[in-house]
Formats: C-alpha cells, sequence, structure tokens
C-alpha cells in the first residue's frame, strides 16, 4: 500500500465564528423549497428540479465565491465544518428511511429476489457503460478506480489499500468521488427523473436503481422519481430505494472488492489495446491530489452531533411546514422519534467499537420502530409520517452544497473528461439495477 505524501492540514475545530454557516443554511433552505419543484420537457420525457437541487447549487455558488463577499465570506473552515456537520445529520435521513421501511417489510421481503439480484447492475452497470467511454477519450489505468463502482467512501479504501492513493487508479476513483461529491446528487435526480417519465420502468423498480450505495444520491434519486408517483406509490419508492441502498453500501462494499474491481481491471487488459487512446487527460503519475482534496476536520464529539441532529430536524422542520402546509408543532414528536433512533444507532456503534456503521445501526433501530416486532409499531407510524421523507432531503444537500466549493481546485486537474465518464457510470449503475429489477418484479 502507498502512502500519499500531505502536508499536515489544521484541524478545523467547531465554534462560535460558524454561525454565518448556519445562517446560509437557514436562508438557502427556505429559498429553494420557495421555489419548489421545476419541471421542463426535453424531447418526450421531461426533467424535474427539485428544492434539493436548488439547496445544492446555491450553496456550491455561495462557496465559490468566498473571495469576493467580504465579511460574508464562506471561508474554506466553515466549508469544512459543514462537511463535518453532514455526516451526522445524514443518520437523521437515514433514520426517516428506517421508519418507512419497518412497516413496508412484508413487501420488501416479497421483492426479495428482485433486491439481491440488481446489485449486479448496480456494480457491472459503472463498468459496462464507464470504462469504455474512458478508454476512448484516452483515460488510462484511472479507467479502473472510476468505473469499478460509484466512488463512494468504501471505494476509496479499497482502492487505497490495494493500489495507494498515488497511483492512477486512485487518481481515478478520488475523482469518480470528488464529480460525485459536487455533482453526483444533480446529475441523478434530473437523470433519474427524466427516465421516470419516460413510464418505460416500474416506479418500485427505478427505486431499486435508485440505491447506487450514496445516501444523498439516493435521496437526490429517489426524491424525482417520488414526485411523478402518488402518494402511496411514492412511499414505495422511498421504501425500496432506502433497502436497496442499505444491501449497496453493506453487502456491495464485498460485492466491489470480490467481483467488480477484478472485472474493471480485466475489462480494462482487455479493452484497452483495441479501443484505448493516449491524450492528455492521462494525469502524470506524480500527481498527488489526496493532499490538494483532503483535509483534517475535527470529529464532532457527543454535544456536537447532538447539535447538528437537532439543527437538521428544525431545518426539517421549516421544510416541512413551506413544502406540504404542515404545521411545526405536528412535525416536532417525528423530529423527536428520529433523533432518539438516531441517538440509539449512534450510541451501539461506540459501545461495539465501531465495526458496525453507525448508518447499519440507526437503519437497525428505526426499522424496530415500525416494524410488526414492535408493540407500538403503529403509533410510531402515525407520528413519523407527519413529515414527508422529500422535505428530510433538502437541509442535507444544503449542507452537501456548502461543502464542496473546496474540492473544486484539485477536480479541475482532471478536466471535463472524468466528469463524463462519471456521469457515464452513475447512468450505468441506475440503468443496469433498474433493468434487473424490473425483470424480476
Amino acid at each position: 500500500m502507498q502512502a500519499a505524501s500531505a502536508t499536515p492540514a489544521p484541524v478545523i475545530q467547531p465554534g462560535l465564528s460558524s454561525w454565518k454557516l448556519y445562517v446560509y443554511a437557514i436562508v438557502i433552505l427556505v429559498v429553494a423549497e420557495l421555489i419548489g419543484s421545476v419541471a421542463f420537457k426535453v424531447g418526450p420525457g421531461k426533467v424535474v428540479l427539485l428544492p434539493m437541487v436548488w439547496a445544492l447549487i446555491m450553496g456550491a455558488v455561495i462557496g465559490s465565491l468566498q473571495s469576493r463577499m467580504g465579511p460574508l465570506a464562506l471561508t474554506q473552515p466553515l466549508q469544512f465544518r459543514a462537511a463535518a456537520i453532514l455526516q451526522p445529520a445524514l443518520l437523521l435521513f437515514v433514520a426517516k428511511l428506517g421508519l418507512m421501511v419497518g412497516s413496508s417489510l412484508p413487501k420488501i421481503i416479497g421483492a426479495g429476489w428482485a433486491l439481491v439480484f440488481q446489485e449486479f447492475g448496480h456494480f457491472v452497470g459503472t463498468i459496462l457503460i464507464g470504462l469504455p467511454l474512458a478508454l476512448l477519450l484516452g483515460i488510462k489505468r484511472e479507467a479502473i478506480g472510476a468505473t469499478f463502482s460509484v466512488g463512494r467512501e468504501p471505494s476509496l479504501a479499497i482502492i487505497g489499500e490495494r493500489y495507494g492513493m498515488n497511483s492512477p487508479e486512485g487518481r481515478g476513483v478520488l475523482a469518480e468521488y470528488i464529480t460525485g461529491t459536487l455533482f453526483g446528487a444533480v446529475f441523478i435526480a434530473i437523470f433519474a427523473g427524466f427516465i421516470t417519465s419516460l413510464n418505460i420502468f416500474h416506479p418500485v423498480a427505478l427505486a431499486m436503481g435508485a440505491g447506487v450505495g450514496s445516501g444523498s444520491m439516493m435521496a437526490a434519486a429517489a426524491g424525482a422519481i417520488a414526485a411523478q408517483q402518488t402518494p402511496e406509490m411514492a412511499k414505495d419508492v422511498a421504501t425500496f430505494a432506502a433497502a436497496s441502498n442499505l444491501i449497496t453500501t453493506t453487502i456491495g462494499t464485498y460485492f466491489t472488492l470480490f467481483i467488480s474491481l477484478p472485472l474493471a481491471v480485466w475489462g480494462y487488459r482487455v479493452l484497452e489495446p483495441i479501443i484505448g487512446r493516449t491524450t492528455a487527460s492521462s494525469t502524470m503519475p506524480d500527481d498527488n491530489l489526496l493532499a490538494q482534496t483532503h483535509h483534517e476536520v475535527a470529529d464532532l464529539n457527543l454535544a456536537g452531533r447532538v447539535g447538528a441532529w437537532v439543527f437538521a430536524g428544525v431545518l426539517t422542520i421549516i421544510a416541512n411546514w413551506i413544502a406540504y402546509k404542515v404545521a411545526p408543532l405536528e412535525s416536532v414528536g417525528c423530529i423527536v422519534i428520529m433523533i432518539a433512533a438516531v441517538f440509539v444507532g449512534d450510541l451501539l456503534c461506540n459501545l461495539t467499537g465501531k465495526k458496525i456503521p453507525a448508518v447499519c445501526w440507526v437503519t437497525l433501530v428505526a426499522m424496530f420502530l415500525t416494524s410488526p416486532a414492535c408493540p407500538w409499531a403503529e403509533a410510531v407510524a402515525a407520528i413519523t409520517g407527519k413529515i414527508n421523507f422529500l422535505a428530510v432531503i433538502t437541509p442535507m444537500l444544503t449542507f452537501a452544497g456548502l461543502s464542496i466549493a473546496k474540492d473544486i481546485p484539485a477536480f479541475r486537474k482532471l478536466g471535463w473528461r472524468i466528469v463524463l465518464v462519471s456521469f457515464a457510470a452513475n447512468a450505468g449503475t441506475f440503468i443496469g439495477a433498474t433493468l434487473i429489477a424490473e425483470f424480476f418484479h
């Protein structure tokens, strides 16, 4: 394993100076929800831009304009602070999905084979579409790291251990990671919404395709699909997308290690002599992107994590009030249960030495609360049903947008080709899984 040589960066600590970040988050969320959903036709289908997309874009714009905003600038430390808040805040969204999945366990079990086999589509789809395109554009071994998966955190760990992050494969997976962080949610929301509007696939198959292994991308895709369904079907979309995403995040890690990565290596070895080209897009081996994109961010202590959950909960209540006209007091009970599920899941994660990720614990706790095994399941489901799952997404993508400008300088070094390859891989994972799920559904 190769170690990346990076200049030590300052640790970003929480503090009162973060007030600008919270103000921006509230303003962005309110504006995004007031804009609402915007739909426009593209050929035979249509594209639906949801509030979460506006939130992501506005956050990115504010971050990128820091040098021109004077005392109102969202400085780089605050962008890292936004990234630090995003991770625990995402657990609130995980809890909401878990609460929805628990009450729908019979439906999920009934779709068992579809959920199992759609995993092949998720990971093989990235290679079948992304790898040939990367080779045609002149990308060399970076193509392996960029197309063997959608390049989330487990993929970084797999490539880092196998090749080292300074290797071509390391640069490829890092580029995919940055692209997914910057544009993944926006792209997959637009793409999934367009495919949904064609009425080719069943909504449940599309929902399974949305579970790509990234919480924000899954949320964006599921939201775009659900926005075009009846309220009852929209709930099923969220449920099956969450179940698919959980499988992709857990079992999918081993799938990428033992199946999709060897397949990508084999595909590169076979296809590169046939269709490979050499262009300026092949970066030099000594480029150190890791040092330019990763800074040390202090882990939030328990008080900081609770603060992130509470603030994300407040933003969710505001979004639910504006978009779905539910009075804030009616939503408080749902937020309390969601935070309680996250707190218990976080506690179990720490008690077990973090050997099992917090996302798994939170999901299990939340699923139990609305599952047939819980004696209070009906009451919990009634209370937690007051908040629409789309209202939980916008706060998450608000923080994502506020955090991504810090990665743009390193991202530019890899050029437009890697962006196109990333989009192709993301489209491939969605279409591949949807096709298989449609076949078995």
